[in-house]
């Protein structure tokens, strides 16, 4: 373990904004809506609403029960597509070969045939938008290796986000024993999903084109219509199966406040769409947010003296943001900077290195990862040396 220093604010910053909570862990059941007390999602098996920041619950019904998710399944697949994306370990422009299991896929599909090279890109959108099977089984083999390696990640995945009640047998949805989620469980991965910016680039597109001006040219229109007919709207999943019936996991931003809306088990289409607006229209209409600290936005800075960098600075890992209920201020919203205490060589850009706490009196309001934004290994020895000899100058 190496010794270290931390340079970091850890004074509580009093900000004197109009600001009231919705939720926290320890009152969560005297400021949350639910089923009894407000008419949305009524026809709907489960549902939930959350604000994206803050993870904050607005309303809920049945969030935890256990149902089939059909496509959106997909959140989960595009959340590994992304994280691939990020770490470098893929490429927009890289042509993937499909194989016959991938061409082979039933249900939505682009029509992928094996052999047949797509680059990441087009295949990202034929997910995003046309919500294909094809495509997800192809680049989970890439990211993978093989489906069933893809699986394990996915799950792995779902058990780093707490997730208790998911289980995933393949990147797709089509029907599996075993194959479950909950609202609840959907609207983390699509917090998590949110984080890289760029995904509504994709989910927020209406309608494409793959293969452009090629004799099996493909029409690309999206499964979510709220895309085109909802303003804010920009993604994030449908799902169907006959036995799922149709659910909607949906992203939307107004005003600064983003949305996540899930709805499961809806008898139509029309239903679904038509409670997902419900939600968001409720959420709208009460409730505003304040933006505290933007994504990358430097919080601290850390020191370790035996790197190569001495000083380095630590941002936050999303967006930051408290929610109130219009016209029900607060003036008692605090942030504090807790740094881990074990902070070893070497380190990775995105490596949590602290937490923001952001507290609305004694009640923990959002917690949220602090990390490095580059690299950090250990200095030369010519490196210390040289940095020893700069102190000494200072005492002289």
């Amino acid at each position: 373990m190496k010794k270290y220093l931390l340079i970091a604010v850890v004074a509580v910053l009093s900000l004197f904004t109009a600001i009231a909570p919705v939720n926290g862990e320890s009152h969560r059941e005297e400021k949350e809506e639910n089923a009894d007390n407000l008419k949305l999602a009524a026809t709907a098996k489960s549902a939930i609403l959350i604000e994206r920041d803050t993870g904050q619950v607005i309303f809920k019904k049945n969030e935890n029960e256990v149902l089939p998710p059909a496509s959106m399944t997909k959140i989960m697949t595009l959340l590994l597509i992304m994280e691939a994306l990020d770490k470098g370990e893929l490429k927009l422009d890289e042509m993937v070969r499909v194989s016959e299991r991938a061409a082979s896929m039933g249900g939505t599909q682009i029509f992928l045939e094996a052999g047949e090279e797509m680059s990441v890109k087009d295949m990202l959108k034929g997910i995003a938008i046309g919500s294909a099977n094809d495509a997800s089984m192809a680049l989970a083999e890439r990211i993978g290796g093989s489906e069933e390696a893809f699986v394990k990640k996915m799950n792995e995945k779902a058990k780093a986000l707490s997730l208790e009640h998911t289980k995933f047998q393949n990147p797709s949805g089509l029907p599996a024993k075993d194959h479950y989620t909950t609202a609840h469980d959907l609207a983390i991965m699509a917090k998590e999903l949110l984080k890289y910016e760029t995904i509504t680039d994709y989910t927020s597109i209406y309608e494409d084109y793959l293969r452009k001006g090629k004799e099996n040219e493909f029409w690309l229109v999206n499964t979510n219509k709220l895309v085109k007919f909802y303003p804010g709207v920009d993604g994030l999943k449908t799902g169907y199966t006959s036995e799922a019936k149709y659910g909607l996991t949906a992203s939307a931003e107004k005003d600064g406040m983003r949305l996540i809306a899930v709805v499961m088990g809806a008898e139509t289409s029309k239903e679904r769409n038509q409670m997902v607006s419900g939600m968001l229209d409720y959420a709208f209409s009460q409730y505003d947010t304040t933006r505290l600290f933007n994504k990358g936005d430097v919080i601290t800075h850390l020191e370790m003296l035996k790197a190569d960098h001495a000083q380095t600075p630590v941002v936050a890992s999303e967006s930051v943001s408290t929610m109130f209920k219009k016209g029900n201020p607060s003036e008692n919203i605090s942030t504090t900077v807790n740094m881990d205490k074990d902070i070893t060589l070497p380190l990775k850009a995105g490596d949590r290195v602290g937490t923001l706490v952001v507290k609305d009196g004694d009640r923990v309001m959002s917690q949220t990862p602090l990390i490095i934004d580059r690299d950090l290994s250990k200095a030369s020895v010519y490196m210390l040396f040289k940095r020893a000899m700069q102190e000494i100058a200072k005492k002289d």
